[in-house]
């Protein structure tokens, strides 16, 4: 039995904190994990940013009420979980997920939660665990299950690499240079037919990289 792992924002939806960005004109929160490998920096700075302009959770929360799906996704979700069994691992939070998650029609979700004070001002990020998408991953296929990693970022190449098979979706150029091997994808479509190569027993191979038609 096969089973996907996939991040959430650029696979399905919007990156957050650019939405929050182009709402807030605080440039500096547009950087994602595309930008900066380091989560934890990443993240710190977001959190000082947040405080220095006085950003609550409530506020963050009523961008994200505004957005919606990348165009395509809801479908293309439906498919897979409608094909396959399909976890959704993100670095994204709890307190974040749920208006996004209920436009996606509620798909399993593993991710992290905050700590907020009094005032609404998000003091602290706490991680499920480390490594949490690739321990995930790992986890499924201790359980015998083939997996199938698909992520667009720095975050999300150690899932993809402990995948039986694993294919970037929409990566920056950064990314695709830096990382030859991966299968990489730019539309749904294209996902679609690389996930089909994957479970026909006549396609593909574990560890491989997969040729898209075009």
């Amino acid at each position: 039995m096969h089973i996907v792992c996939a991040d959430l924002e650029g696979i399905f939806t919007p990156e957050v904190w650019i939405n929050v960005a182009e709402k807030t004109g605080i440039e500096k929160l547009r950087l994602t994990t595309r930008d900066i490998p380091d989560y934890d920096v990443l993240m710190k700075g977001r959190l000082a940013l947040m405080k220095e302009n006085g950003l609550t959770l409530a506020d963050i929360q009523a961008v994200i009420a505004t957005m919606d799906p990348l165009p395509g996704a809801r479908d293309f979700l439906n498919w897979l979980r409608s094909t396959l069994q399909v976890v959704i691992v993100s670095d994204t939070f709890t307190e974040f997920a749920g208006a996004l998650m209920k436009k996606l029609d509620w798909p399993t979700l593993f991710c992290h939660d905050l700590t907020v004070d009094d005032t609404g001002i998000i003091i602290k990020y706490n991680l499920r665990q480390t490594q949490a998408k690739k321990k995930t991953l790992l986890a499924l296929k201790s359980l015998n299950f083939k997996t199938i990693g698909i992520g667009d970022s720095y975050n999300d190449i150690d899932m993809i690499k402990a995948a039986d098979w694993g294919i970037l979706f929409r990566p920056p150029k950064n990314v695709v240079e830096e990382f030859p091997d991966l299968t990489v994808t730019t539309t749904y479509e294209e996902l679609k037919e690389a996930i089909i190569q994957i479970i026909k027993p006549q396609f593909g191979r574990a560890g491989t990289k997969l040729t898209i038609d075009d």
